[in-house]
């Protein structure tokens, strides 16, 4: 699949200013400046996060009714419910919130609705659980600010609501005792874009504020947070940056029994970085609500027997390789249907059904095609007597509005700009899907159908130094708004030694004037024919130290590579 090139652009006089007040390579300050860290001052934040730059807990909206209400709670003699979502941002906050409360008061207990009897967020069966078993105060995480119904029921069964969510509330918002959502257009809080464990931390931040508590009674916690964050895809800056900082410090020095065990069955064995919480720990928890029942999460997160800890892990381990092989032949049966029909392969739009499909996987399985068939993209199944399914946008396309512009045709839908999901009556889907298809044609421009590459620096490759590699490295953690450095070298040549590895891999070796490097570009076989050509090349990459044989050496991870200039 062709893709477009963007080179991302900075302020020259402030990279030159930077780079001269930090000692550090025009290259590396260009990335700096292109992400607004443009000062000495700023750098120095970025590249020394401290603990004691979080900032205050209250002046979150509603942080002291909160907390007042759980002190209310507590002395009373209460029941207490913690709620929270299927997913890995809602069972780790849960896992958080629940030991922390726990610590200092017995008469608590966790809920995790099931994502297919419950669906997503509160509901009422949650509800009904909790005037069961007399609970009169829930604490929800992850979830709650879109559920203005559900919470005036609970509250006309004498059940009080503390919501703690990240998501965009709407106009009306639900009748909870307090409501702890910085994106609230009245919340003053300073930063925006906590995940719901990071909400979920902040309060309990509070509350060892207001009753004398260590600091450490919820940093404890800070590798569950960093979890939360990495797998929720949140920017990894401001006050994110801190908490996946320390976080991911705590997942290599002394990570909770729960993490530890993840680990140790999914045969990690070097330093974890922010990569391995998104593609090893978090699939795992993920795949419990998407196969199962996502309740044994919280429970492998809180156990404190290693034994124990590796039996629940061990559930979600078999639980992840369901789901790997759920993916893996529902993708493959997907692609099939788009190469067979002329009609699927021209659209601007994939939509393709399947009854037998597993509805824990379509959220991936729209992502794995868009990797084929760069395009807007809806993956649906059988849900008892309807159909229901999730859709996947590509970069700078509202998926949001386009399935709202076609909800004639559907019961129910929700989601956000880049994702959603959806219910409809079997007999509307071929009616969906044109609508869908006239939709998206109308709005999507010829470039949004294209993948883009942002090139964060133009460097030579003689600049790629141990000293170099170690900045890059501090700027860790990676994720969204501060991504892994992506740098484009022009002119490179091709040694004569690079070679196919495995029939889909290239080992590059390329040298540019008189500096040689290898590299690895994976799964670009393809793309060997243009090294066989002996033209110069611009090439697209991320570095990376390679260990081998005890020697450590700096190696180009390939993305993309075109014949100079072309």
């Amino acid at each position: 699949m062709l893709k477009r090139w963007k080179i991302l652009h900075a302020d020259n006089e402030k990279v030159k200013a930077l780079s001269q007040s930090l000692k550090v390579s025009p290259a590396i300050c260009k990335i700096l400046v292109s992400r607004d860290i443009d000062t000495y001052d700023k750098a120095k934040q970025f590249f020394r996060p401290q603990l004691s730059s979080l900032h205050d807990p209250w002046l979150m909206k509603d942080m002291l009714k909160a907390v007042k209400r759980i002190q209310q709670a507590v002395t009373e003699n209460e029941k207490i419910l913690i709620y929270g979502d299927y997913d890995v941002d809602g069972t780790t906050a849960v896992a958080c919130f629940y030991q922390f409360l726990f610590s200092i008061y017995r008469n608590i207990d966790f809920y995790i609705p099931h994502r297919y009897k419950e669906g997503y967020g509160i509901s009422k069966a949650g509800i009904d659980h909790a005037i069961a078993n007399n609970f009169t105060l829930i604490i929800s995480l992850d979830c709650g600010v879109k559920s203005a119904g559900l919470i005036s029921y609970a509250k006309s069964s004498g059940i009080d609501f503390i919501v703690c969510d990240h998501h965009l509330p709407d106009e009306e918002l639900p009748p909870a005792i307090a409501i702890l959502n910085p994106k609230q257009t009245d919340c003053e809080y300073p930063f925006k874009e906590l995940c719901g464990c990071g909400v979920g931390f902040k309060l309990m931040q509070a509350i060892a504020d207001e009753i004398d508590l260590p600091a450490q009674s919820y940093l404890q916690y800070l590798d569950l947070v960093a979890t939360a964050i990495a797998a929720d895809i949140v920017p990894i800056t401001g006050e994110n940056r801190i908490l996946s900082f320390y976080g991911l410090k705590k997942v290599n020095e002394h990570p909770c029994t729960g993490i530890k065990a993840l680990i140790q069955l999914a045969g990690l064995q070097k330093q974890l970085s922010i990569n391995n919480l998104v593609f090893v720990v978090a699939p795992r928890i993920n795949a419990a609500g998407r196969m199962d029942d996502a309740r044994k999460v919280v429970q492998l997160l809180i156990e404190k027997d290693m034994d124990k800890a590796l039996t629940y892990a061990e559930m979600l381990h078999n639980d992840n390789t369901d789901r790997k092989e759920a993916d893996s032949s529902t993708t493959e049966e997907a692609l099939s249907i788009i190469k067979n029909d002329t009609d699927l392969i021209t659209r601007k739009t994939t939509v393709v059904f399947r009854g037998h499909w597993h509805k824990g996987v379509v959220g991936i399985v729209a992502s794995r095609l868009i990797e084929n068939y760069y395009r807007p993209t809806v993956v649906l199944t059988r849900s008892g007597d309807v159909i229901a399914g999730s859709a996947r946008s590509v970069a700078g396309f509202n998926l949001y509005e386009a399935i709202h512009a076609c909800r004639e045709h559907l019961l129910g839908y929700g989601g956000h700009f880049a994702a959603a999901g959806m219910t409809m009556l079997p007999e509307k889907l071929a009616a969906f899907s044109l609508e869908f298809e006239k939709v998206v044609s109308e709005i999507i421009t010829e470039e949004q159908l294209v993948p883009e590459i942002a090139v964060d620096a133009v460097i030579e490759l003689k600049e790629l130094s141990e000293p170099f590699n170690n900045i890059v490295c501090q700027m860790e953690p990676f994720g969204p708004e501060n991504m892994r450095p992506v740098f484009l070298a022009k002119n490179v040549i091709e040694t004569g030694y690079s070679k196919i590895l495995k029939e889909q891999h290239i080992r590059f070796v390329i040298k540019q004037n008189n500096a040689t490097y290898t590299g690895i570009g994976f799964n670009m076989a393809d793309k060997f024919a243009m090294l066989q050509m002996q033209q110069p090349l611009d090439i697209i990459f991320s570095i990376e130290l390679n260990e081998w044989n005890g020697e450590k050496n700096i190696q180009l991870k390939v993305i993309d590579l075109r014949i100079a200039g072309a």
